[in-house]
């Protein structure tokens, strides 16, 4: 088993699940009984450091990206995809899409710029997110444009679930992660723990990009009543590019790279680290929300590959929650209450058979009124 003072770049998975349960009984055994809500209470003020000002920010930019989701969703998306023709169900589902495309490829371009191109090592020697910490230490001004535009997005996004967003079965689950995250997004922030948050941020918004780029090709496959191969096969492609990153990027490099980090290398380079637990715990349950998701592309590749499924699309509307339509008509309930059903000899009548299904009723009880009576006999 792996001792608390040896580590490693990036170790086997085995090698990481034994470091860091060592060093997580080894917290629980050093601090027994010695955390209190007090003493967590004095932890928030002592080590917790956010201003009215981030505050102010952080409320003023997710107002301000519900305002320009909403510009540039009824004047730019859904003006293209009337321009192109699109079936009414796809010209409401794509501007949502289209609105993530944007927002993740700009935001994952901005963070790998941040990673691969202005000198930090966080990928490369997930150790360097923890030299030099201590509390109240400053951030980067890059680094806090990044988490101001996250937190603030991702504050946006809880209210978007819940009154912009087409709702689906997974929606609830949407609603958890979005909270989870703006909750370790802040927590990550107050704490000072932002470059291991920059490196969180980079692992899970590519895996963002394919997923709705799928999804606006689908949108775009049949436009204009007419079939495009060009977009089913960037479907496709996009489809298999998102299974390969959320496995490569969340549940490989994640748990490698950051669980690694904040569970067993952060003990040797911050012994005492304010609120470890409660940070690895949050990180932990975003993994099995990445394993529970993950597990329904696996069930979607396995259907496609033994031919329940013929495309992509299938699986749009598995996660649609679909709700029933009035149409206006009434049912004639039967004397018990119960609707009336119309049943022909091969499953359900058609509306306007009504009349036959009667008159077939009548004929049948006539007959078999016709078969009871009882035959004359001679006396």
């Amino acid at each position: 088993m792996a001792a608390v003072g040896e580590h490693r770049a990036m170790p086997a998975y085995l090698d990481m699940a034994s470091s860091v349960y060592t060093a997580i009984t080894g917290y629980l055994r050093d601090y027994e009984g010695a955390a209190t809500l007090q003493d967590s209470i004095k932890d928030v003020f002592e080590y917790g450091f956010v201003t009215k000002a981030d505050l102010t920010l952080l409320v003023l930019f997710a107002a301000a990206w519900t305002v320009v989701r909403y510009v540039a969703t009824n004047y730019g998306f859904k003006p293209w995809g009337r321009w192109a023709n699109l079936p009414k169900k796809e010209q409401e589902k794509m501007p949502e899409s289209a609105w993530k495309v944007l927002f993740y490829s700009l935001s994952w371009i901005y963070t790998s710029h941040l990673l691969l191109g202005k000198g930090y090592t966080f990928f490369q020697d997930p150790a360097s997110v923890w030299t030099g910490w201590h509390k109240g230490m400053s951030i980067p001004t890059d680094i806090y444009a990044l988490y101001l535009v996250q937190c603030s997005f991702y504050l946006h996004s809880i209210y978007a679930v819940l009154y912009m967003d087409a709702w689906r079965k997974d929606s609830v689950v949407m609603l958890i992660h979005h909270i989870l995250t703006l909750s370790l997004i802040g927590f990550s922030y107050i704490f000072r723990y932002h470059n291991i948050g920059v490196l969180v941020i980079w692992l899970h918004d590519i895996t963002d990009i394919f997923l709705e780029c799928t999804k606006v090709n689908v949108y775009f496959k049949n436009r204009g009543g007419k079939y495009h191969a060009m977009n089913d096969h960037l479907s496709n492609f996009g489809c298999g590019m998102f299974g390969l990153t959320w496995f490569v990027f969340r549940l490989y490099w994640f748990p490698l790279k950051v669980l690694y980090s904040t569970g067993h290398l952060s003990r040797i380079y911050v012994p005492y680290l304010p609120f470890y637990l409660f940070f690895n715990v949050l990180l932990w349950i975003l993994l099995v929300m990445n394993v529970y998701w993950f597990s329904f592309i696996m069930i979607f590749l396995f259907r496609v590959l033994t031919g329940q499924m013929s495309s992509v699309d299938d699986i749009r509307e598995d996660d649609i929650e679909t709700k029933p339509k009035k149409t206006g008509a009434k049912e004639t309930p039967l004397m018990n209450g119960s609707p009336k059903v119309k049943n022909g000899p091969n499953g359900p009548l058609e509306n306007g058979n009504a009349k036959q299904e009667n008159h077939a009723h009548d004929e049948s009880k006539n007959n078999v009124i016709k078969r009871q009576r009882p035959k004359a006999t001679m006396e």
